[in-house]
């Protein structure tokens, strides 16, 4: 195993971290935009508005007199136009309900074009009522948080896994190291007797007899 690139590709991965889990933007609707269907559309500007802090309501279409089919539709903030109360007087009091509506005028239009596009033919970005934003900030702000702890505890488990392997390796060494030790005093041992007895052989006096 090559421990410089596995190290390498930790640094890589925890360096990635940060960019992973920052949060995409939408980005604001603009006439002109176009989508490939009118359900893209109504994502597109579902998740524009969730990150702006208000509600879309799915507001008044126009149909073919041929097929019946969809050609335009308009996503209106859901506090779009005013409560209107029922015009049968002879029907029971009843409490009024709370109405949301604040007359915002807050919308996109989208058109179905020649070429089956559906493209934004108008755009009103101005609300008349506060927005919620910090609430779906700070949402955001806790998943990105969550996310980046699991990314985290990912790669301390991975670090983890790299440290018992490399403690293996070690001892894995250390052991191949002391049975080398080991053979090679042997040999040094055998080596050294062989030059005690080489040596008391040339000491020995010749016979003469």
């Amino acid at each position: 195993m090559d421990l410089g690139s596995e190290a390498e590709t930790v640094q890589s991965s925890a360096e990635k971290i940060s960019a992973t889990g920052e949060d995409r933007s939408i980005s604001e609707p603009c006439v002109g935009m176009e989508f490939d269907s009118e359900e893209a559309a109504r994502e597109f500007y579902s998740a524009y508005a969730r990150q702006e802090g208000f509600v879309v309501r799915l507001d008044r279409c126009h149909r073919s007199e041929t097929d019946n089919r969809i050609l335009s539709r308009r996503f209106s903030c859901n506090k779009q136009g005013f409560y209107a109360r029922p015009r049968n007087e002879k029907r029971p009091v009843r409490r009024p309900r709370v109405s949301i509506r604040e007359g915002c005028e807050a919308m996109m239009l989208v058109k179905v074009n020649n070429h089956g596009k559906w493209v934004v033919t108008k755009f009103v970005k101005e609300h008349c009522h506060p927005l919620q934003v910090s609430a779906y900030l700070d949402n955001k702000t806790l998943e990105s948080k969550d996310f980046k702890i699991q990314l985290l505890t990912r790669e301390l488990q991975r670090h983890d896994k790299l440290c018992q392997l490399y403690r293996q390796l070690l001892l894995s060494l250390l052991e191949s190291v002391e049975e080398q030790t080991e053979a090679l005093s042997g040999k040094l041992e055998l080596v050294v007797s062989s030059v005690k007895q080489l040596e008391n052989d040339v000491e020995k006096p010749l016979d003469t007899h």
